[in-house]
């Protein structure tokens, strides 16, 4: 008896649908709407602050995933480099602070306003509790099907994502001629500064070391495990996701640059909704509310996924279904009663964990480019400086002991632009380095002799 068996994927095929799905998990609501505002405030200095904003936006977020690739296992085993305590308390706030807390909840009520409320007048506690639940289903559905987030999201969400992308960007760029302004305030000076530092509102620099591991584990069950070419595998996987998330960016911040009064737009969602309504009309607006609606829709999957994954790890007594239901049900709660309180209290957690998530992963990618798994002391005297570096800039920024703070941390180059915790780092980790080197070169002595 014949048998026919199904043909599998040939790995460049699974390559590409990992991106895309990749791709569908970085770009949500806040995607839209910074590089747009980034184009209509940088104006004529459009160029370096686009520069810095992917940056931060695309070749950290990307590069984080790499550098879990590099490890093999997840942002955890990631952190231990920075100590017992380091390794379990970041990775959590990282989960919490993007995921159910903060991220999550937001992109039912981002796209709620967008693709509801803003096209079709309905507003009010029911409406929402219905659209909350009904975002939230459809999230929780394809999020409990590990082996199907690939599928689902590369497959079929990404491309209709990246058509009606494509459709308002390409439009609006033929009919928006508006000539660029005069940079507005922020960006007349050190406009890269800018961009570098608007491209953490993105959030995807913390979602990259959170996706990691949807990313390594879907291609593992694709049948790509050796460790040479799942790293390959990952790592053209980020730079097809990584050019797509860059070309969209630009394109949106060029947007913002050419519309009319761009500079007069309380925010880039109002941006690009007048860029639809006047580029398609009404359908323009509808179409936009679709854009949200989908990039809110698979953000969502890819957080859930992720978080359950990682909290499932670390207390595996409860399933990873269990968890990816009671975060998508605090999600909805929170979704559903608001935010503001919640995002002031978020916000400053966020902030405060970007330099050591950017320092976490440049070192990673040094330590494995050196093959050098020695750097021990390098990793923890750079960390413990970010996290002491960035708690006082959030305090400071939050004016909590300014007086005392301000005159502590404003010597340091880079301050006025939110990355005086560069330097200070970058000392410490060559302190570390030194002791690192030296220690090392006397156990390679000690072992020749």
């Amino acid at each position: 008896m014949n048998s026919n068996p199904t043909p599998k994927k040939s790995p460049m095929t699974t390559i590409v649908i990992t991106a895309l799905m990749l791709f569908s998990m970085f770009f949500g609501a806040g995607n839209l709407i910074f590089p747009a505002m980034l184009g209509a405030e940088a104006g004529t200095a459009f160029t370096p602050a686009i520069a810095g904003f992917v940056l931060t936006g695309v070749l950290v977020p990307i590069l984080a995933v790499v550098a879990l690739a590099v490890t093999g296992r997840d942002l955890q085993d990631l952190a231990d480099r920075g100590g017992r305590i380091f390794g379990l308390i970041f990775p959590a706030l990282v989960y919490l602070s993007i995921g159910a807390l903060y991220a999550l909840p937001r992109t039912a009520t981002v796209s709620y306003a967008m693709a509801v409320e803003s096209n079709f007048n309905v507003s009010g506690m029911l409406p929402t509790l219905i659209f909350s639940a009904v975002f939230f289903g459809v999230s929780l559905i394809l999020a409990l099907n590990q082996t199907g987030i690939v599928d689902s999201l590369g497959k079929y969400l990404t491309p209709a994502l990246v058509i009606l992308l494509a459709l308002l960007v390409i439009l609006s760029l033929v009919q928006l001629t508006a000539p660029a302004t005069a940079p507005a305030e922020g960006y007349t000076s050190g406009a890269f500064a800018a961009g570098f530092v608007n491209g953490y509102m993105t959030m995807d620099s913390l979602a990259g070391l959170a996706f990691g591991i949807i990313v390594i584990a879907a291609l593992r069950d694709k049948g790509i495990t050796d460790r040479g070419e799942l790293l390959r595998g990952v790592t053209i996987s980020g730079v097809i996701a990584g050019a797509l998330l860059a070309l969209v960016y630009i394109g949106l911040g060029l947007i913002g640059q050419h519309i009319d009064n761009g500079q007069g737009y309380k925010d880039g969602a109002a941006l690009l909704s007048d860029a639809a309504l006047q580029v398609i009309g009404r359908p323009g607006a509808v179409v936009f509310g679709l854009i949200v609606l989908l990039a809110c829709l698979t953000t969502s999957v890819g957080l859930i996924g992720a978080t359950s994954a990682f909290f499932n790890k670390l207390l595996p007594a409860l399933s990873y279904r269990t968890w990816a239901c009671f975060f998508t049900f605090i999600a909805f709660l929170l979704a559903s009663f608001g935010l503001e309180s919640l995002m002031s209290f978020a916000i400053p957690i966020i902030t405060t964990l970007y330099p050591p998530a950017l320092t976490l992963v440049v070192l990673t990618l040094i330590e494995a480019a050196l093959r050098a798994p020695w750097m021990d002391l390098t990793h923890r005297f750079a960390l413990i400086i970010s996290v002491i570096w960035a708690l006082l800039m959030t305090m400071n920024a939050q004016g909590w002991g300014s007086s005392v703070i301000e005159p502590l941390i404003s010597w340091v180059p880079g301050h006025g632009y939110d990355l005086g915790w560069f330097i200070p780092t970058i000392a410490a980790a060559l302190v570390g380095a030194v002791i690192d080197f030296a220690r090392h070169s006397r156990t390679r002595t000690a072992q020749a002799a």
